[in-house]
Formats: C-alpha cells, sequence, structure tokens
C-alpha cells in the first residue's frame, strides 16, 4: 500500500472542511510531500489514485482522482490563483486550474472577480476562448476600449444561415442583442438600431448606436458582410462626427467606431490613421440556446 498512514490521516482531517481553500491547498500539500516533492508529484499519479479510493470510502463523494489532482496542482501552482483565493470558490478555482498559461489565468481570474462569474459563464468564456481572440495583454490592466473588443465576435443563432447579408446579420443581432453586447465586450448598453441621420442632403443609417458607460462614450456599429474595404473608414467617420456633433454631451469622451466585417484587411487598417475607429470579425455560431 502506497499511502502511508500518517500522511493519509492529515490528508483526511484536512479534507473533512471541504468549503475551505485552504484545506484543499494543505491536502494538495501533503499529496505532494508524500510523492517525494515538487519535480515527482507532477508525474506521480498511482498515490492519488489510492488516496481517491480510500478516502471517497471513508467520506463520499468530491475526493475523485480528478479532484485531488487539482488539490495537488493548486499547491504547486498557488501563485498563479493566490489573489482569487478569497474571492472565488473552488469550483471557479478548478476552472482555472484546467489552464497551463499563466497569462490566460490571471485574465480569467480578472474577469471572473470583476464581472462576477457564476462557474458557468467562466466555464463558457474558457470554452469559446475568450482569452485568444480578445488579444490580451498586460494593458488589459489599465485598459482601452479597443482592447476589450473581442476578434472574431461569435454570434449565435438558432437558425440554419444559408446566405448571410448585412440585414440578415443585422436582424440575427437584434433578436439577441443583449448576447451581443456581452459578447462585444464589458460596459456597451443598446441605444438604437438602424439611428437616421441626416449629413448634407442626404439620409444615412447607422447599423447600431451603443453607449460605453466604462468609457463613458458613444460607439457606432457597422456591420459589413465583406472584407475590410477603404470607403468603410469615411463612412463610419463621418457617422462619427456626426454622433459628436448632435448626439454626444459634453461630459462624454469622443465618439469611436467599430466595423465588424468578414475578414479583416491589413493593408486597409495599415493606412487608416484616425485611432477612434477599430475593427473586428464575426463568426456565425448555430446554437439550440434560444
Amino acid at each position: 500500500m502506497l499511502v502511508k498512514n500518517e500522511t493519509y490521516k492529515k490528508v483526511k482531517d484536512y479534507s473533512k472542511n471541504k468549503s475551505d481553500l485552504n484545506s484543499y491547498y494543505e491536502v494538495g500539500r501533503l499529496i505532494v510531500e508524500a510523492q517525494g516533492g515538487e519535480k515527482r508529484a507532477k508525474y506521480g499519479n498511482r498515490l492519488i489514485k489510492e488516496y481517491s479510493e480510500k478516502l471517497t470510502k471513508e467520506l463520499g463523494k468530491g475526493y475523485g482522482q480528478r479532484n485531488l489532482a487539482f488539490m495537488r496542482k493548486f499547491y504547486l501552482e498557488f501563485e498563479k490563483v493566490q489573489t482569487a483565493s478569497a474571492k472565488l470558490s473552488w469550483s471557479h478555482i478548478c476552472e482555472l486550474l484546467s489552464l497551463d498559461n499563466e497569462t490566460e489565468i490571471k485574465y480569467y481570474i480578472n474577469i471572473s472577480i470583476s464581472q462576477n462569474l457564476s462557474v458557468r459563464e467562466l466555464r463558457e468564456r474558457i470554452k469559446y476562448n475568450e482569452y485568444e481572440r480578445i488579444g490580451y495583454k498586460e494593458e488589459l490592466e489599465e485598459p482601452k476600449i479597443n482592447t476589450l473588443i473581442k476578434n472574431p465576435i461569435i454570434i449565435k443563432t438558432n437558425k440554419k444561415i444559408k446566405e448571410v447579408n448585412e440585414y440578415v446579420l443585422h436582424q440575427l443581432i437584434l433578436e439577441n442583442i443583449d448576447d451581443f453586447l456581452k459578447e462585444l465586450g464589458v460596459g456597451f448598453m443598446y441605444f438604437g438600431s438602424e439611428v437616421k441621420i441626416k449629413i448634407g442632403d442626404r439620409y444615412n443609417y447607422m447599423d447600431f448606436l451603443l453607449f460605453n458607460y466604462k468609457f463613458n462614450c458613444f460607439v457606432v456599429i457597422e456591420l459589413k458582410v465583406t472584407e475590410m474595404k477603404a470607403e468603410y473608414i469615411g463612412q463610419v467617420t463621418k457617422y462619427i462626427n456626426y454622433v459628436d456633433k448632435h448626439i454626444k454631451e459634453l461630459f462624454n469622451d469622443k465618439t469611436v467606431g467599430v466595423v465588424i466585417c468578414k475578414k479583416e484587411n491589413k493593408f486597409v487598417l495599415e493606412y487608416c490613421t484616425d485611432h477612434r475607429i477599430f475593427t473586428t470579425t464575426y463568426e456565425l455560431e448555430e446554437s439550440d440556446i434560444y
């Protein structure tokens, strides 16, 4: 039998307090020590199997091999998640410990706390690779609005879409506007759809006008189902200038514009000198959620 009685007794004592993250940390430490230290613990699972069988038999559920392995990893990588210990549940921690990238873990810790994410919501963010899509950088500690916009933006639908034009894309977003605002980023609020404005002698329609309370600014959203083109920049620039002149208040920051297109064009973006304009792409995903 690989399990040492003295070590097992300590593990058992700590395990009785399932709600205490410190207990999980101590269980992880004891497992690591029993396996012969950190270098050997990362590769040894036989002892975990022994502990799992005995603890499950004596204390019930919650001591499967996967959970004990997470306790071991919690101890080994505590420095990565220690800031979250007092604010997140053990279920949150387990979701985080399924990741290996330290910066990625830090990102999900930050949004879990700041946005009060449930375990299910955190799992969804990880599942849909939000970290990769948002292009996380350390600058997000003091973020700007463009650093929070995901790329691509996933637009879910329960419909079979054969052909996507701008009207169809607009309707899909409008039907599930709350999901779109959450998917777009942090702090976005709906202001209007197909907002009618008059520029010179012509009427124009902004696809969406949003407001971001985090950055205190209006956001013009323009939808395109093609690759990014230079003329889209000019179009959005006109809309931004109109909002700044006729809609925004003096206490609001300058309006920004986001072009959501099917495919980016690095050549066009390279020559776009207007720092108020950002771009991202979209992907449709069929879903049975709605």
